[in-house]
């Protein structure tokens, strides 16, 4: 949507918005050097000569410190946000998100320079260095506004707020974005990078604005305000019904990019959700073309340079259509979505690539993006030695260096270097001598052009690629968000737990189990209240939708692979909390905050489902899961008037909301029941479970009653299962559907010839 801009305002804004880069998204020591006030001065003037971050000051140094941060630090300092830390050190007066920097805006008459960031985010880096780091802009920022620095992944709600500002002035947004706006909060100006040299022009003009032309300034603001208003009304138009998942599917198959995979050209995000909706329409379709676009994304994605080929992992999205340069942040959230297609992907096809993408993946996590206590790190920053990307190409000379003649040679040619760099610089568009490793074919491919068997080749690879990770770990690497957020865990415990569930594996199945119990100890408050993130032993932060979606998600799944009540019914207090506080009774739908949070200018809801799904996408899928896990309507109810209250946008944004989607498809398919009747513990279960978990059942809930006392504490959450008995003492299994149940199985054999015939497509 967009405004009409006052005139005055229209053309300082068309003056100032340059080209502007922008993400379309720092590991400390974990100990510092400081251990009194006497060494700060000595130690803040070292020279840092890799290009990376001091250590934040000790917690002892830190209760030493004036309120204003004294002459080292600004007030980001006291903040946990590894973010807002990278920032404590800049010459500039800035202020957390609070009260306290709004009350001495409207004391002082000054407007608030506001930007918003995260960690991991290249341009962000590059506005600091530029500008935020330089005097001569401080002294004009300092003298003129007052300063306030959010992390857009603490504060998704002010960030969604004026992301739709960004957009709505500009068409476009990204981070970093740059508001300028009243004490008010209320906006008259957007962006999102600028340099330097637009900094110098665009702060002293914007002061002048709000001194001399504030009626202008105040009326772009009430017409965006107003704006905003609007965009909040709903978008309620009518029931959703399957000719919805038609349209998704035709929207995608228009949208597809069949020589690369992917949806789109250039930038090109992975959004893995949308290839599980994908294969739900292929089972409910058996639409060929549904199986063949998700099997050439993955592909695509994990042969390409956007994919890690030395120590696995997903960058955050490639800048070209190949696939082959991305921005090579890691975010925790696209590994586990990357996870969960390829799990499905293996699921329906049985090939053994997309679980091998799988286990890759999940071993990167494990190992570089897991914290002592359990938790899941964020992210991994892009840059390292003050260059992008430095941690992850290669130079002939380099891999030379690293493995001799031979295996360099082999491993060039596999991996399509060139003596001048195989891509072009993002800025400069000229080749660089480095490399970035992607296969232009397949293991099997190359193979038979090299008359070799597929498994001595990977054989050879896989030597020579763990040679490369040893010789790369003595690099640089890029700096860790090392916070722990509700959220994005709540992603990875599900692809941990559904990826243990598949596989059998129990090691997965004890990392999920981990982190969703630290997430219970240190992020939930009192029965279903959650709180935002975790980092460095400090909790805090409100929680937002999605954190009370992806983490009950993340449960519901954790329940499934473990079998053990007590995640069920922590789910359940979870989604029952978000419907208490979180929910639009009138209009259907959740809002993004609770009703005690902080009022900002619009109170959001989101539906779109971006680089991860939205809350409410999520939420209704949850909604669906248990009204079938607890056999209760109020939560059939409570989904039906949130499909109803988004319908509108998905008949005009088939494509907008592919998880919500698959939440309308699991009700519409009348989803299984599937109660196993059993102790864990006999081995007869195991193998019936094995039978259950290895197919691709997508509209389906599994429950165990289990044969000795624990069964009072799934019946505590789903009562109706006192119903179900073991036939003869037999661990035994009931396939059900609408309340009508199968036979009862107690063979594999059986039950796998009844599972085939209720997934059959219609």
């Amino acid at each position: 949507m967009n405004i009409r801009i006052p005139g005055v305002i229209s053309a300082v804004l068309l003056a100032v918005l340059f080209s502007q880069p922008s993400c379309t998204t720092d590991e400390y020591p974990q100990s510092s050097e400081i251990s009194s006030i006497s060494d700060l001065n000595s130690y803040t003037k070292k020279e840092n000569k890799h290009g990376t971050r001091l250590p934040p000051p000790s917690d002892d140094i830190i209760a030493q410190l004036p309120e204003d941060g004294g002459k080292e630090f600004n007030r980001l300092v006291f903040e946990s946000s590894p973010y807002l830390l990278q920032h404590s050190r800049n010459p500039i007066n800035w202020y957390p998100w609070g009260e306290e920097a709004f009350a001495r805006a409207k004391k002082e008459d000054k407007p608030i320079f506001l930007s918003i960031g995260y960690t991991t985010c290249h341009w962000c880096h590059v506005m600091e260095h530029e500008s935020f780091e330089d005097h001569e802009v401080a002294c004009l920022i300092n003298e003129k506004y007052i300063c306030v620095k959010v992390d857009r992944e603490e504060r998704p709600d002010v960030d969604h707020v004026y992301m739709s500002v960004t957009q709505m002035m500009t068409g476009r947004g990204g981070w970093p974005m740059t508001v300028i706006m009243s004490p008010e909060k209320v906006p008259f100006f957007a962006g999102t990078y600028f340099p330097k040299s637009s900094m110098i022009d665009l702060l002293p003009h914007f002061a002048r604005v709000w001194k001399e032309q504030r009626g202008k300034a105040r009326e772009v603001g009430q017409a965006i305000v107003k704006s905003l208003q609007e965009m909040q009304q709903g978008h309620a138009g009518g029931d959703l019904n399957a000719t919805h998942l038609d349209a998704c599917f035709q929207a995608m198959q228009r949208n597809f990019e069949p020589k690369y995979g992917g949806f789109g050209k250039s930038p090109k995000f992975p959004t893995c959700h949308s290839l599980s909706f994908l294969l739900r329409y292929y089972q409910r379709s058996n639409n060929q073309a549904a199986l063949e676009m998700v099997e050439k994304t993955l592909r695509e994605i994990r042969q390409g340079g956007i994919y890690d080929q030395v120590g696995f992992g997903i960058h955050r999205y490639s800048t070209d259509s190949k696939w082959l340069v991305p921005h090579f942040e890691k975010m925790l959230y696209d590994q586990a979505l990357f996870v969960i297609a390829n799990l499905e992907c293996f699921q329906v096809t049985g090939n053994q690539f997309y679980l091998d993408s799988c286990r890759d993946t999940l071993a990167y996590v494990a190992r570089d993006l897991t914290s002592e206590e359990g938790g899941f790190y964020s992210a991994e920053d892009a840059d390292s030695d003050g260059e992008e990307g430095k941690f992850y190409v290669w130079s002939l000379a380099e891999l030379r260096d690293a493995l001799g003649q031979g295996d360099a040679d082999l491993f060039a040619e596999i991996f399509q270097f060139e003596k001048s760099g195989n891509y072009l610089d993002e800025v400069t568009h000229k080749k660089t001598g480095s490399n970035i490793p992607h296969l232009r074919f397949s293991i099997q491919e190359i193979s038979q052009q090299k008359q070799m068997s597929p498994g001595s080749l990977n054989e050879r690879m896989e030597k020579i690629r763990t040679r490369l990770f040893k010789y790369r770990k003595t690099r640089i690497h890029p700096q860790k968000d090392d916070k722990v957020l509700t959220d994005w865990n709540g992603l990875m415990i599900s692809a941990f737990s559904r990826s243990a569930r598949v596989l059998d594996d129990n090691k997965l199945l004890l990392v999920a189990k981990k982190a969703a119990d630290f997430c219970l100890r240190t992020l939930k408050v009192e029965e279903g209240r959650l709180l935002k993130r975790w980092c460095r032993g400090k909790s805090g932060l409100p929680a937002h939708l999605e954190d009370y979606a992806f983490f009950a998600q993340g449960l519901l799944d954790l329940y499934e692979a473990s079998l053990e009540a007590r995640y069920l019914k922590e789910a359940k207090q979870i989604i029952n909390f978000a419907c208490k506080h979180f929910q639009d009774r009138e209009k259907g739908g959740f809002f993004l905050t609770a009703d005690d949070g902080e009022k900002l200018l619009v109170r959001s809801k989101e539906i779109y489902d971006g680089a991860i799904p939205s809350g409410n996408s999520v939420m209704a899928l949850n909604l669906v899961r248990l009204a079938k896990f607890t056999g209760q309507n109020k939560y059939k109810e409570i989904v039906h008037n949130l499909f109803s209250a988004f319908s509108g946008f998905l008949k005009k944004n088939p494509q907008g909301a592919e998880v919500m989607l698959q939440a309308l498809d699991f009700e519409l398919s009348s989803a299984l029941e599937i109660v196993v009747c059993g102790s864990l513990e006999d081995g007869r279960t195991k193998k019936l479970l094995n039978e259950i978990n290895q197919r691709f059942l997508p509209s389906k809930v599994l429950l165990n009653k289990p044969t000795d006392s624990n069964s009072e504490s799934i019946l505590g959450v789903a009562p109706y299962l006192e119903n179900y008995r073991q036939i003869k003492g037999t661990p035994t299994v009931f396939v059900c559907r609408n309340q009508t149940c199968q036979k009862p199985q107690t063979e594999p054999a059986g039950l796998a010839k009844q599972l085939a015939l209720e997934t059959k497509p219609d």
